[in-house]
Parts: structure tokens; sequence; C-alpha cells
């Protein structure tokens, strides 16, 4: 759904989820001032027991000076609404939104997909914060985004529904962290004011309560219902004990658990570990050090109604462990006689030399879909676009050996897939960003390489040769590769990526 569909309706409500957080004030205000540029007769509502008293909120709004725009109702008391009710940050008819009775109603929400049937629907569950999917679509729209109190807020919204940042995963959450112009020094004066001392004392009474399992070094704490940023905090405080490599803090909430997730050591990612302990159950993300996610409680129930919360962290925690063997590829001697021979297909796939689009030196990210990869620009780097749009890096002269260079424009060639969020390259120096794909050819694998391969049972990490400080996973089903050339050079391949790339040898 594009924004401009909507301009067709009037008049228009804008509705936050009831008892509105930042990131829901801040993309509701966003898309009021998209209508009322476009002079809709647009309203700005949210329900709930109680008008918002958080102190960071009344800031924010008084930052916005939307406290005469931005109207509180208990209840619904008229008939049917004749124009169109726009709910942001939820989904018209959920249980966290009071339904207003409406002829057209419209969704833009960054939660999993609890609506159906509903045709003006924008739902990007993977985004870290609403906000974030109102930044992208009102770019789309051409929409000014040169006011800094709407990119404020909406940078805050983002801050704070992603735990202070620490929680970001998908790359259009980290183009609009990187890209949006905000004023620091009112994040600065909204971000410390984030909570009361009521809230104080709930993070140092969890903290005397805490919950220590020595054989894989983590601990697990339990705190009163509060702020998501309060979990942060605690578990912030609680890494830094000598004993603890992995924390993990949670409360209750009527619909389920929040959770934050904290590691300090190489072996384990938090976003990996935030997003198992959810599996099935939820969801949950983040960075490397820095994770959290939501337990959703009528599916925890129904797949663990035995245990209670501190068990099952401490069981989940626990077959994280069991379930991945690590792998250091500069030391590791692969059992080839139990793995068969393959050689890769002649297929297409994108190529950029470095230095051709930055100088040698220049320290960057790669921003893909599936991650960030920090590099640094050298005389042989060279970025790969695989058959997916997955982004990898290889060495100039084992690239020479194994791929046919082209001046086809990896753009125009209809054999390749055009992943939804096209691989970016950040210089780290001036923040300068580049569109790899716009500067990528097609290479042809020339058929050359060999590998010994097998399909894995279990989870892997592999730090490979190339890359010591952080690991490549690999689920079960996928495919554990190693170089016939280089015994050394050991990596993943996904299972559905594997046979479109490798044909067995007789």
């Amino acid at each position: 759904m594009k924004l401009s569909q909507l301009l067709e309706y009037d008049p228009i409500i804008v509705q936050c989820h009831d008892n509105p957080d930042a990131d829901a004030i801040a993309s509701g205000y966003a898309i009021y001032e998209y209508f009322k540029e476009h002079s809709k007769n647009v309203r700005f509502v949210y329900s709930g027991r109680n008008a918002i008293q958080k102190s960071n909120l009344l800031l924010l709004i008084n930052y916005l000076k939307i406290g005469d725009v931005l109207e509180h109702i208990e209840e619904w008391k008229d008939d049917e609404f004749e124009g169109l009710v726009v709910t942001v940050d939820c989904q018209y008819g959920a249980g966290n939104v009071t339904r207003i009775p409406a002829k057209y109603v419209a969704i833009i929400d960054h939660h999993q997909k609890e609506i159906e049937n509903v045709e003006l629907s924008e739902i990007v569950s993977g985004l870290g914060s609403c906000s974030t999917l109102v930044w992208r679509m009102l770019r789309e729209e051409g929409f000014d985004l040169d006011d800094i109190k709407i990119n404020t807020a909406l940078y805050f919204g983002l801050y704070t529904d992603t735990n202070s940042l620490s929680e970001i995963n998908n790359p259009f959450d980290k183009d609009m962290r990187d890209m949006i112009a905000y004023e620091k020094s009112v994040i600065i004066i909204l971000r410390n004011s984030n909570f009361s001392l009521d809230e104080l004392e709930i993070a140092g009474n969890a903290m005397k309560n805490y919950l220590y399992y020595p054989k894989n070094r983590f601990a697990v704490i339990k705190a009163k219902q509060c702020d998501p940023n309060i979990l942060g905090l605690i578990s912030d405080f609680l890494l830094q004990v000598a004993e603890v490599d992995e924390a993990i803090v949670y409360n209750e909430w009527p619909g389920g658990f929040k959770y934050s997730v904290r590691t300090c050591v190489k072996e384990v990612h938090a976003d990996e570990l935030a997003s198992f302990i959810a599996e099935g159950i939820g969801s949950g993300g983040g960075h490397i050090e820095k994770a959290g996610g939501f337990i959703r409680r009528d599916l925890y129930e129904a797949k663990f109604k035995d245990l209670d919360t501190e068990e099952f962290f401490r069981t989940r925690i626990d077959e994280y462990f069991d379930t991945f063997e690590v792998i250091y590829a500069s030391e590791y001697e692969a059992d080839i006689s139990k793995m068969e021979l393959y050689a890769k297909k002649k297929i297409h796939q994108g190529f950029v030399i470095a230095k051709d689009i930055l100088p040698i030196g220049t320290p960057v990210i790669v921003r893909t879909l599936e991650g960030d990869i920090e590099t640094e620009v050298s005389d042989d780097l060279v970025f790969m676009i695989g058959i997916k749009g997955e982004v990898y890096t290889n060495h100039r002269e084992k690239f020479e050996r194994s791929y046919q260079m082209t001046d086809i424009e990896y753009l125009s060639d209809d054999e390749l897939l055009k992943p939804e969020y096209l691989p970016t390259v950040h210089s780290r120096n001036d923040g300068s960003v580049i569109d790899l794909s716009k500067h990528a050819h097609v290479c042809i694998s020339s058929g050359a390489t060999q590998i010994c391969a097998c399909q894995i049972d279990k989870r892997v990490k592999i730090f490979t040769k190339w890359y010591t400080e952080t690991y490549m996973a690999g689920k079960p089903g996928d495919y554990l590769a190693v170089r016939t050339d280089d015994p050394h050079d050991v990596y993943i391949v996904e299972r559905d990526i594997f046979f479109r790339t490798y044909e067995k040898m007789e």
C-alpha cells in the first residue's frame, strides 16, 4: 500500500494503539502531518484508560507542540465514522487498540500480522519500529523529510522500540538510523528522562534475585513490569559481572514476555540467541552484542504450559548451547572421507572491485538483508553478490581463478534475482552510501572450483580463515563446504542455494 492511495478519503482519523509509546506517537504524528500537507480533514487520537503520563512521552509531545492535536478518547461514543481510520503501530480490530467503527479502514504496522482481510494494509513485521516503516513510506511519496522535529520523533521512535538501538536487525532500520537528520540534544533529553524513581527501584530489586548457571556462564533475572528499556539497563549491568558471558532479563506483560539479551563472547551472538529463545512462540533479534524479543503468551502456554518462566529460559538457553558446533577454520581438519565432491556450476553472479568505488584503506560497512559486514577496502578486495542477492567478500587472485568477468551490468541481467533490499556500502570515514548493485557487473563462474561438502544435522558456527571475529552460521539441512585447493577454506552454503550453485561430480 502507498500513502498516496489514502488521499482519496476525507475525513481521516489517525489512531495509535491504546496507551501509546514513543514509536506510536512519532509514526502516527508523521502520518497526520502527511495528510495535513494534503489539506485533509484529519484527527490524531489514542485511547486507553489513562491519558499519557510517562515523562519522556510528555516531553516528546511538548517538543512536537501537539498537546492540542493528540486527542485522548477513552471510548468512541458516536455513530460509525464516515471516513477513513488509519491505525498506526497497531492493527484495526486487534486487542491493543480501541475499535472505532468506521466505513473505511487502513493499517500501517510493523508487528506480526494479526488481522486479515483489510485491503488497505502495509504490515512489515521484520522492521524494528513503525517509525522506520513510516519514514520509508514518506520517502517513497517524496514527502519533505527536512522537518527536524518529525525526523527527531521518528528517530526516537526507532530508538525506544529497539531498546536503545541495540535490537536493530533489518537494513531499513539501519538506514534510517544512519541517514535521518535529527536533534541530538533533544534525543539526549528524552533518553535521560526514560524512567522514574519507581522504575529505579524495580531495577535494584530485580538485580538482587538473579539466577546463575555456571556451565554456560549465563544469568537470568525476572523483573517487574516496566518500560522495556529498563530490561536493557539491567542486562547491561549484569553483563559486567566477571563470571557472566550471557545475560537475559525479562518481565511479564498481558500478552506475553518481553526479554533483553546481552553477550560478550564471540561464539554467541545476542541476536541469534534472542531469535532461538522465541522460535515458534514469538520473535527476537537485534545486534551481535545486544538483542531482545517478545514471547506471545498464547503460544507459550500451548507449547510450554508445564514450565514456569524461569525454567523455560534456563531450558531454552541450555538447548541453544547443545544445538551447535563451533569450527575455527584455520585450525579445522575436515574429514573429507565422509564428504562428496562437487563442482561449481557456471552461474551468473554480481561483483564489484572494491577499490573502484572507494579509496584503499577506507573502513566500510556492507549492509545486506542478512546483516552487516565490516571490512576495509584493500587492493585485492572484491564484493560478491550471490544468486539470491546475498553479499560476501572475496580476494582478487582467488576471484580471478574462479570467475570470468563480463561487462554486463548486474541490474540488467534477468538471470539474477533482485532481493527486496539491494546491498549498500557505507564509508565509515565520511558516511557516504553507495548502492552496490549500481556499480556491479556480472561474473560467470568458471566451473573450475571444486569442493568437498556434506549436509549438516545440527547448527554450526564457522569462524572462517578470512573472518576470525564473527561467525558464519549454518542450520540443519545446510551444507558444510571445504575447497579442495585450500583445506582451511571452510564455509557454509544454505541448502536452497547449494543445489543451484554446485553439481555433484561422478
